[in-house]
């Protein structure tokens, strides 16, 4: 019964994992829109990513302040289905929203938080994209008390960046006055790794989880067939295999460096391989410290859209 219980937890997540591929992935660490999501997703999509941004507001006597650096992340979240954005401020004061399109409505519906004004509830814009621009809106009355609008733009986007413009308008928006601006600047592959860089980013998490001894996530590094081949050991193959290999002796020992430095990464649709050298350093439970490192191949696959090892054969270089 122990054994059915575990299978099927394990069935469990295998299946949760393929239903939340749009979520931020080693892959896409930004997420992607989710194919039933509503179109009007994709409105946002020249943002997704991360921008370096000057932003700049009108002080109390109209006139306008130093700029502010920032940064500005837009994201996809719930699997794809809606986007997330955060922004993170040089003066301190960040804030982030969580922005819906709800088709019932046809409109866009935009949660504002900040940490400069925490609050129970939050504040609501909703808008649409027109033409080139999209425009949010929430009712807001000006200090005289006349009726009107905080009106927000995003306009000239593409995919090298876009402009922000927060600006109070009356009912008929004969009237505007603009209160904030931010010009960014979209950096650059921030949407996407590449397949070398993606694997490379795996080496490198395989280094931090052996440096914290945790080798579920050493075990999970690898795909669910594969094999690797130490010195002087039969081959061994499968999760529970590989990490008990991994974890064996690991009381006797602290590792204190380790570092994966490929020499040649070759990409073949979802296979690869790629070789070159390993280091490290180990603190023996007597203290005493020993270095070591050697050459290795690795054949890498795709699984579930991660560059995962599958064939992993290695062996020391002696000094």
């Amino acid at each position: 019964m122990k054994h059915l219980i575990i299978l099927f937890v394990g069935l469990i997540s295998i299946a949760c994992w393929g239903q939340y591929e749009n979520e931020p992935s080693e892959a896409y660490p930004f997420g992607k829109p989710h194919p039933d999501a509503p179109k009007e997703i994709m409105d946002f999509q020249p943002m997704i990513g991360i921008c370096d941004c000057t932003s700049i507001t009108r002080n109390k006597d109209q006139s306008w302040a130093a700029p502010n650096i920032m940064t500005w992340e837009f994201k996809y979240i719930m699997n794809g289905m809606a986007v997330q954005d955060e922004t993170l401020k040089e003066d301190g004061k960040h804030s982030g929203s969580i922005r819906q399109f709800i088709q019932d409505s046809s409109k866009w519906y935009v949660h504002y938080y900040s940490s400069s004004g925490p609050t129970p509830v939050l504040s609501a814009w909703e808008g649409n994209k027109k033409d080139d621009k999209i425009i949010l809106y929430k009712e807001q009355k000006a200090p005289n008390g006349m009726e009107g609008y905080y009106k927000i733009n995003f306009y000239d986007i593409t995919e090298k960046g876009f402009k922000w413009l927060g600006e109070w308008v009356n009912t008929n928006e004969s009237f505007s006055y603009p209160t904030w601006k931010i010009d960014c600047i979209k950096r650059k592959d921030t949407e996407k790794l590449s397949d070398e860089d993606q694997i490379r980013n795996a080496a490198k998490s395989f280094s931090a989880a052996y440096l914290k001894k945790d080798f579920e996530a050493i075990a999970n590094a690898y795909t669910k067939d594969a094999k690797i081949f130490p010195n002087n050991t039969p081959i061994i193959k499968g999760y529970e295999a590989i990490k008990k290999r991994w974890s064996g002796g690991a009381d006797s020992y602290t590792p204190i460096a380790h570092e994966i430095i490929p020499e040649e990464i070759v990409i073949l649709n979802n296979t690869a391989h790629d070789y070159g050298i390993y280091k490290g350093k180990n603190k023996r439970a007597d203290g005493t410290e020993i270095s070591y490192q050697g050459k290795y191949v690795v054949v890498w696959k795709k699984e579930n859209n991660q560059w995962k090892m599958y064939l992993d054969i290695w062996n020391t270089i002696k000094d």
